[in-house]
């Protein structure tokens, strides 16, 4: 019988999960990176001693993590060392306020106590609305794709979703539980996890702080480019072709099903299906149609980043800490509405250091310092000179040391370079946002419709965006190419 043969589109996180499972099924596979390194927004960078993850600071659902390397022979210990990040988060607000969110219901519930003892029934509330929504989405929506033929049961399921759970306000749900305007805040902080807005999102998307409160937060060991690591040697392994700096020109096909790839450089590689690990908005250009541009507004969130490497320890700090801005609503109306950087941002502050030694010379400190910038296009998120002064003026009011004298080793990633280096449309990280129903859950479908063999799976796929996600995406590709392609 003849092998069968895959090319990806993209060596993301995406597209190497892809590789895996296709090698591991027989498949014969080859990857196309346009860079020099595998795993796009999942990088890293490396100076003086000091280990940066470029991308995401922590996963949760292991589970995931484990299916994928089961499905490779593997397991998920032989490949990586998780650890729990607990407490999960210090969150610091306007007012001086501090909360440290533990996962342990007991530490939870003292910490609530002390801000809003009403509240506290207003949590346990919202983690079981957030637990049905869970237990419905699963094994259809996160499984597989709502609008696969001839299975539409993730469509069914969410169909049958209360009306007030479904389609309603997240912003108005996250109202209806909590009391505290600081609790208040940091649960309508969960919609930027998929590079959204807390008051153009639907009440769904309460599944994600249930997710990260269930199933904990968690840290690989090395940092979590070493989930890239073990992806690239398992590839090498099954006999994929990992291919770096090769560009794809363009999909190749006969109007009914996809032939190969055309690389920039002229080299045409075959292939019974093409995957796309790329945006899914570029999918229509390499086809050689008409291209479709998101409108900006539909955009996710991208981000500005700080890379710090600092010569000495904060011991005051967390492994993550989140510094709140003084108006939420205000700086998200900036984003979204006016498309700029805001005035007073909220600032993500992840110091993996504190949990991981390894990752930073002996008596230093590795900093992923990051704030929410709009998807606007080249330049218009804003001054580089200018947001950081932002960042460090928030930071500085609420109490974070001053580091400008400590800093080691430095690097930048503005909206521009996200966009460039990972050719994601206004360097959206997320894709689209999750701004009512289409958005939040009618992606780009895994399985093309208008071509034979043409998938395509990340963060601008279903079911989003996300590293779990990302690989339920993959997951689900596979399945349907299965299904489909004989």
């Amino acid at each position: 019988m003849k092998q069968r043969t895959a090319v990806i589109i993209g060596g993301g996180l995406g597209g190497l999960a892809t590789a895996v499972r296709l090698a591991a099924r027989g498949w014969r596979v080859t990857v196309c990176e346009q860079g020099s390194t595998f795993g796009g927004k999942m990088n890293s960078w490396e100076r003086e001693g000091f280990r940066f993850d470029t991308g995401p600071s922590l996963i949760t659902m292991p589970w995931v993590f484990e299916n994928l390397f089961a499905a490779a022979g593997s397991s998920l210990a032989e490949q990586i060392k998780l650890s729990p990040v607990s407490p999960l988060a210090d969150y610091i607000f306007d007012d001086g306020t501090r909360f440290t969110y533990s996962t342990q219901l007991p530490d939870w519930l003292r910490a609530v106590r002390e801000i809003e003892p009403r509240d506290v029934d207003g949590f346990l509330r919202f983690m079981r609305l957030g637990a049905r929504l869970f237990a419905l989405s699963r094994e259809t929506f996160l499984r597989r794709s709502p609008l696969a033929p001839p299975d539409l049961r993730g469509l069914k399921a969410m169909r049958n979703l209360p009306l007030r759970h479904a389609w309603g306000s997240y912003h108005r749900t996250v109202a209806a539980h909590f009391r505290s305007p600081q609790l208040r805040q940091l649960y309508n902080r969960y919609p930027t996890y998929v590079g959204s807005s807390p008051y153009e999102s639907p009440a769904t998307l309460a599944v994600i702080p249930y997710i990260e409160y269930a199933y904990g937060g968690w840290h690989v060991a090395g940092g979590l480019y070493r989930i890239v690591e073990s992806l690239v040697s398992l590839c090498r392994e099954l006999g994929v072709s990992l291919q770096t700096n090769a560009r794809v020109e363009r999909i190749e096909h006969d109007n009914r099903r996809v032939r190969g790839v055309k690389l920039t450089d002229g080299t045409r590689i075959n292939g019974d299906v093409v995957v796309m690990n790329s945006d899914a908005s570029l999918t229509r250009s390499l086809l050689g149609v008409d291209a479709r541009t998101e409108s900006s507004t539909a955009l996710s969130l991208s981000g500005f980043v700080l890379l710090l490497g600092l010569r000495r320890k904060l011991p005051q700090l967390a492994h993550h800490t989140v510094y709140f801005s003084s108006d939420y609503r205000a700086e998200f109306a900036q984003l979204f509405g006016e498309r700029r950087f805001p005035d007073d941002p909220t600032v993500y502050v992840s110091a993996p250091s504190r949990t991981d030694p390894s990752l930073a010379p002996d008596g230093g400190e590795t900093l992923f310092v990051m704030a929410n910038a709009p998807a606007a296009g080249e330049g218009s998120w804003g001054e580089e000179r200018v947001v950081r002064d932002r960042i460090f003026k928030r930071l500085s009011k609420s109490g974070f040391p001053e580091i400008e004298s400590e800093i080691v080793v430095s690097d930048v990633w503005t909206p521009d370079r996200i966009a460039r280096d990972y050719l994601m449309p206004g360097g959206a990280i997320y894709g689209t946002n999750s701004h009512g129903w289409r958005h939040a859950f009618l992606r780009a479908p895994n399985k093309y419709r208008k071509l034979g063999g043409l998938y395509q799976v990340g963060g601008s796929s279903h079911p989003g965006g996300g590293t779990p996600t990302v690989l339920l995406s993959a997951e689900i590709s596979c399945e349907l190419i299965e299904r489909y392609e004989h």
